[in-house]
This record gives structure tokens, C-alpha cells and sequence, in this order.
């Protein structure tokens, strides 16, 4: 393969321009259709006030943490939205916004962060895979589910959300390889937000951009403005279609930031300036979105209402949800150790539920045996 059809853009890939007017930088990417732009607006002002309702919900100790997805709605929107319902999607902790878009109920999106369990729903009926806290292990397993699919002649695709400090990780560079060298119907999507935790991208990474690492494993790659929508959707619509081809990967980086701290623990103040955040926000992804729809009469003001006021009405159906006390059974930790339960786990679960029902275990169970019940307690 030539190496210039490996190459990203120049400049990052851009239809709209920050003020929300039209920029022509998008060299040969054809522009979604208008209900497309205006479902994805409708999604990142829903994903928005998720968000912010999340944020406060830590606060009330409703979430024992929640990272923040502001700013990076237009990426997230745009993932989700550019998968067909046989693809699966790869996400990280920070990617509740797209699991949100991809039609996930709150409570389960908020299972892992509440801590009530690992993931609150069922990947093989979503298409989701558990949301990933440890760095760029889901590149790995996006690779070898696209490889799978591959090999059994499905028509589907992978697509993997990253952050920008996952790719200096091994798993990573692992991933990229693989999926290169067996060419495997995979996307990797990194949104570089600029900050890994509190460490600056320069800081990261000598390469001019992230999506030049692609290029050393053979794989198509491309750049582009993360926080244009209309963008993002158009490069992850070609991506996607050129894995689906059997085109091989593609390595595609989002030039975006993180307007909130890194979670509700962090204090970004420490590491980054106000003038910096400041920046940004009027690169705002919700308003340029908005400001050009309504430039170009697809978006009206009456519109731009009902979308907010649906927006409400999720956010109370967030917070009845997370104010709910969960009923959690403390036998259901053995449920999904193994696909078939060892006798040694079984004989675990029976003694934690002898416990709970108040009776005493007098030794520990026999290796493969039943544990020996001797008592019950007294009140």
C-alpha cells in the first residue's frame, strides 16, 4: 500500500468553524444529510445535560465518581451514531455521552461509576462493550472481536474510543498491529482531549499528530476537529466504511478538550490555566452545531427548545433513577466469574449464602465438597 494513502489530512479534516460558520477544509468528505446533523444536535444537547446532571450527582454521593464528557459530545455523538446495530462500540470510562447516544438507559450507564457493578448491561444484546477504566485494553479486545467477525464472515465493525494517554500504552501499539497485519474490520477513534490526567499531550508524544502513529503499522489514518460535529461524522462515516469494505483498519485522531477536570476528584486548576479552558469553550461543539443548522435553516428556534425541554425531562428521569436505592444481591458476585461455575466457586456461594441466612459454617468446604453446616445463630 502506498504510503500516501496512508497519510491524514494536513490539517485537521473541518466543515464548520468555531463562530459556526462554514469552513472548507474537508478536502474530499461529503457533508451528512441535514436530519442526520440535527438528530446528532438533538443527541449532543441531551448528552450535554446528562452530563452536567451526572456531575451533580457526585456531589449528593449519588456516584462515587463520574469523568466529565463535556466538550467532547460532538465525538461521542458522532461514534455512536455512525455505527449500524450489528457494530460494536469500544468505551472508556469517560464515554458515558455515546453509550447514552447509542441508546443505553441511564441506570445501566451508570452502574460501574455508582459501583453497584462492573457494567450495568448485557454487551452481546447492546453491541457495547463494558466501559474500560484500565488504559487500552479495549483495543485489544476490539481487534480480536472485529477479527472474529471477520473470520466468520459477518458484516460488522469494531470501533474503539481511546483517550489520548492510552496511546502510549503497549496494548495499543499491540492492537494496531494486529488488526493492520490481518486486516480487521476495527476503528480507532482517539479523542485527544490534551490531557492524560494532568499531563500535557506535548508531554506525550514527539509526533506532530497521533494520527501519524498509524502510519508506521501500515494502516490508513486521519485527523480531524473534534469539536465539529458535521466533521467528525463525516470522517467516521468513511472510516467505518472502509473497515466495513474490508479495507482494512483506520486510525482516526479528534482534536478536542476536556472542559471539566479529569473527574470529580481532580482539581485541574493545578495543571492547566483559566485563560487555556477559556479558549475553548468558544470552541464549544453544542453551539457550533447549533449556530451553523440554524444558519443554514435546518434547525429553528421552536426545535432548539423541545430538544432542551426533552433534555429536562432526561435529566429527571437521571435523577429518580440514581436517587433510587439499588437492590443488589450479594450472591450475584458468583454470577458471572466463570461461563460454567467451578465446584470450588459453588461451594464459596454456599457458604456466603449460609452466612447471610444466619447459619454457621463450622470449617471451610472439603476441596469440590458442600461446606458443613453446623448451626444456626443464635439472635
Amino acid at each position: 500500500m502506498a504510503t500516501e494513502t496512508l497519510l491524514p489530512s494536513a490539517s485537521p479534516v473541518r466543515f464548520v468553524a468555531e463562530d459556526g460558520t462554514r469552513a472548507d477544509q474537508h478536502g474530499g468528505y461529503g457533508e451528512p444529510s441535514r436530519e442526520r446533523l440535527k438528530e446528532a444536535y438533538r443527541l449532543m444537547v441531551l448528552g450535554r445535560r446528562f452530563d452536567v446532571q451526572a456531575t451533580a450527582l457526585t456531589k449528593q454521593g449519588r456516584l462515587a465518581v463520574y469523568p466529565s464528557s463535556a466538550g467532547q459530545e460532538a465525538c461521542q455523538v458522532a461514534a455512536a451514531l455512525t455505527l449500524a446495530k450489528q457494530d460494536w462500540l469500544f468505551p472508556t470510562y469517560r464515554d458515558s455521552v455515546a453509550l447514552i447516544a447509542r441508546g443505553l438507559k441511564p441506570g445501566e450507564v451508570l452502574t460501574l461509576l455508582r459501583g453497584d457493578a462492573h457494567c450495568g448491561y448485557n454487551p452481546a444484546e447492546t453491541r457495547v462493550a463494558p466501559q474500560c477504566t484500565p488504559l487500552a485494553t479495549q483495543t485489544l479486545h476490539a481487534t480480536g472481536l472485529a477479527h472474529a467477525m471477520q473470520r466468520r464472515g459477518e458484516d460488522g465493525v469494531a470501533l474503539a474510543l481511546i483517550g489520548d494517554g492510552a496511546t502510549s500504552e503497549g496494548d495499543f501499539h499491540e492492537a494496531l498491529n494486529f488488526a493492520a497485519v490481518f486486516k480487521a474490520p476495527v476503528v480507532f477513534f482517539v479523542q485527544n482531549n490534551r490531557y492524560a490526567i494532568s499531563v500535557p499531550f506535548e508531554k506525550q508524544s514527539a509526533a506532530a499528530a497521533l494520527a501519524y502513529k498509524g502510519i508506521g503499522y501500515g494502516m490508513r489514518s486521519e485527523q480531524v476537529d473534534g469539536n465539529d460535529a458535521v466533521a467528525v461524522l463525516s470522517v467516521l462515516d468513511d472510516a467505518v466504511k472502509h473497515a466495513r469494505d474490508k479495507n482494512g483498519p483506520v486510525l482516526v485522531e479528534a482534536h478536542t478538550y476536556r472542559i471539566d477536570a479529569h473527574t470529580n476528584a481532580d482539581d485541574a486548576t493545578r495543571y492547566r490555566e483559566a485563560d487555556e479552558v477559556a479558549k475553548w469553550r468558544e470552541a464549544d461543539p453544542v453551539t457550533r452545531l447549533e449556530t451553523y443548522l440554524k444558519a443554514q435553516k435546518t434547525l429553528s428556534d421552536n426545535e432548539i427548545e423541545q430538544f432542551r425541554g426533552d433534555a429536562e425531562d432526561f435529566a429527571q428521569t437521571v435523577r429518580d433513577t440514581l436517587n433510587a436505592e439499588p437492590e443488589l444481591d450479594p450472591l450475584s458476585l458468583f454470577d458471572h466469574v466463570y461461563a460454567e461455575p467451578t465446584r470450588h466457586l459453588e461451594a464459596q456461594r454456599a457458604a456466603l449464602k449460609a452466612d447471610l441466612s444466619g447459619v454457621r459454617v463450622a470449617e471451610p468446604p472439603a476441596r469440590g465438597g458442600a461446606p458443613v453446616v453446623t448451626a444456626e445463630l443464635e439472635a
